[in-house]
This record gives structure tokens, C-alpha cells and sequence, in this order.
């Protein structure tokens, strides 16, 4: 395609553009809206000739079913005609919903941009590429646009587009679309591409991101200003990093990650952005976790947590995640030894509590994990000890941190990582209680990268939590790796098999003993059922288990 930039007139190559990189909450119209407002006046003051914010900023994203709740949608227009009503010579553009004609056929919905000039919506531009993939269903509620026309302004045309309408083939797993709404704008005179974003993250997708949007400029001929939204909602973290590219140049300017950005860049710079370096993954992957945190206790309203501290370095590294999200002193830790907890785990908690400055307190479980085992003497007489044992400790230990998270209000946050609930390495009622699973898609190896990350300057996590080995220590001399392989090598072969859902004989393939691959496959798929009873889970990976991970409970496939 040819290059359109050089030929586009001096007025445009002048275009001020602010971004308004905003932390929508899913459903508060009000509160989003002023939100956007404060964005739109301190782009103004910026001297922006021209203002984008995120898909679906008025609403939040993903609202999934809410959307058909009566009078969701209307109260969706009235939130948008009075942002119009506050909006004057510069236009600002503005992620929505729009209802369909209820004269044509189809979805009831669109996802729709709205150009907002004058005190008036000037203009509707629909979403093209609806997609139904991972986490997205999008083609449960929504009618695709069928034609991509650009938006007329002052002699400009601006090609409007919404997240999906820009993700080309070569950066989606396969070919999904027939239709490319870029190339169409630009067919159509568009001498500028905007993109309203709700894009979540995952590791490494920044990146990916940056490369696309350049490359999409470079083939198109034409500008590209991405705005995409940050914050967490549920399940999925948006992580920013909005983008403006030149065709003749590349990326001129990046938002920063995982915090909110109101800022106007000036397309007639032409110059590449210094950026960064660029972080280290368990960096990203710690801002992600903190950020998830924040939004989903600050969102739901709650402003403390608790959690079990078992000396171990998962609750380590989730106690860590929540003094940074909601500060210490909303940190509740509580340490809960068994008769086969040793004193240096004890020791630890205590140890992590004074690096962390969060509260920590103990309550022996020994005495009522007797009277429990007393009280099933006679149903259990005659039968050896096991695993039902082991679990009546972490039930036990549930019961006393929902009746702390019940009594003063706390958010209880469980402490498994992925690793464990692929294989089902954790307890129903027991360690699974709780409101939120942060570390859940964070596999063992990424729990000890970050932690050793975070303590590049000083002891945050203790480093004798760091170097034991894992352990439960639900029975006598107990380690994770009586049960499990190596961490490093379980973690490669779910790698494979959950996020790259690869087939059990493509994994031995790779070198991996066929047996120990089998037995991996056999652990995940049994324990389907318990990961859909666990919390919901901050999503950092490509494939979590969660909204974008639907499997089957009762099913007979054998991989």
C-alpha cells in the first residue's frame, strides 16, 4: 500500500492528539463519565485538537451480561448525551454501546464509537471484527459493522477503529476475519488511523502490541494512535501502554503501563520515543499482580485483606502483592501451625511480617485438628491415616480465615499458585477459600523469579523462605516433590500443554518421558471440577484458567 503520509495536507501533519489512557469500572456510567470529562479538560489544557479515550470507556470492559440487564443500554445513552453535552470545538472521541435498529436484524448490540463535537454526538462508528476467542465473546452481544467509512472533520478523515479492527492476521494465532477494516478506511481516504482499545494483558503483550501498531502504520501509510484502557476488571488486567506511530518513523510516543495517562502528542514531532528499557518480566508480571489487586478490592469495596501465612513463598510473595496494592496496614497475616509445621516456618511468617510491616498473628491448629480426628474416631476406625487427614488441616485453616475475613470485613486471599491448581495440589474448603486467587496464573517458577526480583536491593521476601524446599507440611517430613516433579520441569510441560495446548504426543516429542507427560495430562484434566469452585484468579498469562479456558467437567477424551 502506498505511503499516504507525505501527501496528507500541512493542517493534519500538525494534529495535536490527547490520549486519555483512563481505569474504567464496569456499569458506573456516572462515575466513568466524569472520569473521561476530567481526561477530555486536561487534554484540552494540553492543547489538543482532538481527544481519544478506550473502548467501551463510558461502560467498563468486558460488561458481558450486564448488557442485557433492562435499561443498561439507556442509561449508557444518557451518560454519553451528557459527556456530548460538556464537549465543545474539539472533538472528543468515546467508547460505547449502542443499541441496534430494532427494525434490522441481528444482535441487539453494537460496540460503538461515538465523535462527540459541539455539545452533540456528531458521528457512530461500529466495530467490525468481533471476537470470540480466549476471553472474548463478543459475538454474544454485538452486530459487526458492515461498511468502514471514515469520520469527516475539518477536511480530515479520521479512520475510526475499535481493538479488534486493527489485530491482523499475522499477530492473531490464525487467519479469523475476511475483512480488513485498516486497509478499508484507508481505501476510503482515512489519512489517520484511531484505535479505542480494551486490549488485557499478558506477558510479553506490550510488546507484541508495539510491533503491530508500527507496522500497521508502516503498511497502511498512515498514522496510528492507539489508546488502550488500564485497570483490572474481574479477572483480566489492562495494562496501557497506548501508542502513537508514523509510517516513515515508527513508535513516536508510549503511554506508560499499569497506571493511568492523560497527554497529547503532537504528530508534526516526528520523532521516535526514547523508550525505556524495557522491564524485566517479573517487573511486568509484579505490576500486573499489584494492579489486579488494587482494582478488584478497591472495586468491589473492600479496602483490607487476609490471608494464611504459612512461611512458604507463596503466601510470601501474595502478602507482598497486597501491602503494595493497598498499603500495609490493610494487610492482615495470620499464621496457623499444625503439629507438623516447623518452627522455622513460624519464623518466617513472623520474619516476612516485620519486612512487610503488615500485622501477623498465630493460632495453633494442633488442638482442634485432634478434636476433629477424635470426632470421626469411630466412623474412621480400622482405616490408615491419609490424605483425609492432611485435608482436614488446610479445611481447618479455612474455617478460622473466613471467620476472620467475616468478622472485620477482610478480603481472604488464597495463596495457590498455577503450578498446583493444574495438578489439583491444593485443597477444596481448605487453601482454596477465599474472595480472590492472586498468584493463580502464576506458575512456581514466576513465583520464585518475582520474589527474587523484589529483592534485588533488600530482603523483602526471607531469603531462608527463598531457598527451603516447598513443602505443605501436612504430614511428617512432607515436601511438594514427594508428590510432584521438579518445578521447573512441571512448569514446561503445562506450559505446553494448558497455554499451548499442545498434543500429549507432540509434548514427549520434545524429550519429556512419555509416562510423566501422561500422568501431568491425567492430573489437569481430573481437576477440572476444583478449579471451577476456586476464586477467580488474576490473569498473566496467554491461557489462564478461567473465563478464556472452558473445559469440560464430565467428558471421556483422552488427550
Amino acid at each position: 500500500m502506498p505511503n499516504r503520509w507525505g501527501g496528507v495536507k500541512s493542517a493534519a501533519k500538525r494534529m495535536k492528539i490527547g490520549i486519555a489512557q483512563i481505569n474504567a469500572i464496569v456499569g458506573d456510567f456516572p462515575g466513568n463519565a466524569k472520569r473521561l470529562l476530567e481526561a477530555y479538560r486536561a487534554c484540552l489544557d494540553q492543547g489538543a485538537e482532538l481527544v481519544i479515550s478506550p473502548e467501551m470507556g463510558l461502560v467498563g470492559y468486558p460488561p458481558r451480561d450486564l448488557v442485557f440487564k433492562g435499561g443498561f443500554v439507556e442509561k449508557c445513552q444518557q451518560a454519553l448525551d451528557y459527556l456530548a453535552s460538556e464537549v465543545g470545538e474539539v472533538p472528543f472521541l468515546v467508547g460505547c454501546i449502542d443499541a441496534n435498529d430494532p427494525g434490522d436484524r441481528g444482535k441487539p448490540f453494537r460496540n460503538a464509537a461515538a465523535f462527540l463535537l459541539d455539545g452533540k454526538v456528531a458521528a457512530r462508528r461500529w466495530k467490525t471484527l468481533l471476537p470470540t476467542y480466549d476471553v472474548f465473546d463478543e459475538r454474544r452481544y454485538f452486530e459487526p459493522a458492515e461498511v468502514c467509512e471514515p469520520v469527516e472533520w475539518r477536511g480530515r478523515r479520521l479512520g475510526v477503529t475499535i481493538c479488534e479492527d486493527i489485530w491482523t492476521d499475522a499477530y492473531l494465532h490464525r487467519p479469523l476475519y475476511d475483512r480488513d477494516p485498516v486497509s478499508e478506511l484507508v481505501a476510503a481516504g482515512a489519512e489517520i488511523i484511531l484505535n479505542l482499545s480494551a486490549s488485557p494483558y499478558h506477558l510479553g503483550k506490550p510488546s507484541v502490541r508495539r510491533e503491530m501498531v508500527v507496522e500497521i502504520s508502516r503498511k497502511a501509510g498512515v498514522p496510528v494512535v492507539y489508546c488502550n484502557c488500564v485497570g483490572a476488571n474481574d479477572q483480566l488486567v489492562f495494562d496501557g501502554h497506548s501508542l502513537v506511530a508514523l509510517p516513515d518513523v515508527g513508535c513516536i510516543d508510549e503511554a506508560p503501563g499499569f497506571e493511568e495517562s492523560r497527554h497529547v502528542v503532537d504528530l508534526s514531532a516526528g520523532l521516535p520515543t526514547l523508550h525505556p528499557p524495557a522491564p524485566v518480566e517479573a517487573e511486568e508480571l509484579w505490576k500486573a499482580l499489584v494492579l489486579g489487586l488494587r482494582d478488584y478490592a478497591g472495586k468491589t469495596g473492600f479496602s483490607s485483606v487476609c490471608l494464611g501465612l504459612s512461611g512458604g513463598i507463596d503466601s510470601a510473595l501474595t502478602a507482598a502483592v497486597a501491602a503494595e496494592a493497598l498499603g500495609a496496614e490493610h494487610v492482615h497475616g495470620l499464621t496457623l501451625p499444625s503439629p507438623f509445621s516447623s518452627g522455622g516456618s513460624v519464623d518466617d511468617s513472623f520474619a516476612l511480617a516485620r519486612n512487610l510491616d503488615i500485622r501477623c498473628d498465630e493460632v495453633a491448629i494442633s488442638g482442634v485438628f485432634a478434636e476433629v480426628k477424635a470426632a470421626m474416631a469411630g466412623l474412621f476406625a480400622g482405616q490408615a491415616e491419609d490424605v483425609t487427614e492432611e485435608n482436614m488441616q488446610a479445611r481447618i485453616r479455612g474455617l478460622l480465615l473466613m471467620a476472620l475475613s467475616n468478622k472485620f470485613g477482610h478480603l481472604l486471599l488464597t495463596t495457590g499458585n498455577k503450578s498446583e491448581l493444574a495438578v489439583g495440589y491444593c485443597t477444596i474448603y481448605g487453601d482454596m477459600c477465599g474472595g480472590l486467587a492472586v498468584i493463580s496464573d502464576l506458575p512456581k517458577t514466576r513465583v520464585y523469579e518475582v520474589c527474587r526480583w523484589l529483592n534485588r536491593e533488600r530482603e523483602i521476601i526471607p531469603w531462608n523462605t527463598i531457598d527451603k524446599p516447598p513443602s505443605a507440611e501436612l504430614r511428617p517430613d512432607q515436601k511438594d516433590q514427594d508428590t510432584l516433579p521438579e518445578y521447573d520441569l512441571l512448569d514446561r510441560i503445562l506450559e505446553a500443554y494448558v497455554e499451548r495446548q499442545m498434543a500429549v504426543e507432540d509434548i514427549v516429542a520434545m524429550g519429556h518421558e512419555e509416562a510423566l507427560v501422561r500422568w501431568i495430562q491425567r492430573r489437569v484434566d481430573l481437576n477440572e471440577w476444583k478449579r471451577q469452585q476456586a476464586a477467580p484468579g488474576i490473569r498473566v498469562t496467554s491461557k489462564a484458567f478461567g473465563i478464556g479456558r472452558r473445559m469440560p467437567i464430565v467428558q471421556r477424551y483422552q488427550a
